[in-house]
């Protein structure tokens, strides 16, 4: 669906050099700091920014080479956009209409009230939240193949990001090659959505793993120094000295579960994993 193979942009402080995939009927997540390359990425992937490098293709296609229908396929949240304030959002409807054949009418007016969104108040008059509910709502009420969606719950609550996460599952459920590529810093939101999770720090992918391996066999190693000195420490990604001792972090929890009962294991979490990949050190 999507594939980008060392994708670059260079600014003067700041370089970027990606690789991900993005298969049907996955969603994908792109997690990392604010500012670790994941807007550029979305940004770079859409052509709205030139790009130093790298090849990207969607629907097996160059990026290059896409037509108006094949763009048509694609629903987009950039973070750092919207609509003009000053209309509304049954004033989109049209406008969506003619952008999109596949645009669903009735969908997205269903949506509006059931996301609670007034279709006669201006733009400009909502929130943050109903200013970022408007954005997905657009982006899969025309039979999109391919989400992009950068920070879609930013400025939401637990609750109405639990309703958009929701909406994103049904879209997928609708149809088995469709597929998401989604970034948050928001770890919960991806834990629970995504199939795999590609980590991102400056510029640069870090990890990819599997979402149910990451839950299930990455683990947190807590020891004293004298314990991390007898520690097997071929499966050990990451260390990070710490006031007891040393935290290092595995994919092979079961290993260390099996062979050394006496230290503390915690169970990995994605915010731990992305602690652990920054600020730990290399074995």
């Amino acid at each position: 669906m999507l594939k980008i193979n060392h994708l670059k942009k260079n600014y003067p402080s700041f370089s970027l050099d990606c690789s991900l995939h993005v298969a049907p009927g996955c969603i994908t997540g792109l997690i990392g700091q604010n500012g670790s390359g994941k807007s550029t990425t979305f940004k770079s992937i859409l052509g709205l920014i030139s790009t130093d490098g790298g090849q990207i293709s969607l629907f097996g296609k160059d990026m290059h080479e896409l037509t108006i229908a094949d763009r048509q396929k694609l629903g987009v949240v950039l973070s750092d956009s919207g609509f003009s304030g000053y209309i509304t959002p049954q004033d989109l409807v049209p406008i969506l209409k003619n952008l999109y054949p596949d645009f669903d009418k009735a969908f997205f007016l269903t949506n509006l009230e059931k996301f609670g969104l007034s279709g006669t108040k201006k733009i400009k008059e909502f929130s943050t939240g109903m200013k970022a509910k408007l954005k997905v709502l657009v982006a899969i009420s025309h039979n999109a193949r391919l989400l992009l969606l950068d920070e879609p719950t930013a400025g939401l609550d637990v609750i109405a990001r639990d309703e958009l996460l929701d909406l994103l599952r049904s879209f997928m459920e609708q149809d088995e090659e469709r597929s998401i590529l989604i970034s948050s810093h928001i770890s919960s939101d991806l834990e629970s959505l995504c199939d795999d999770l590609y980590m991102i720090h400056d510029g640069k992918i870090v990890l990819h793993e599997d979402t149910d391996v990451l839950l299930s066999d990455y683990a947190l190693l807590k020891v004293n120094a004298e314990q991390y000195e007898t520690l097997e420490k071929q499966y050990i990604l990451k260390v990070k000295k710490e006031s007891f001792g040393y935290c290092c972090l595995t994919d092979q929890k079961q290993f260390y579960l099996d062979n050394y009962p006496q230290i503390v294991i915690e169970n990995g979490t994605i915010d731990n994993v992305i602690t652990m990949m920054i600020r730990g050190a290399a074995i």
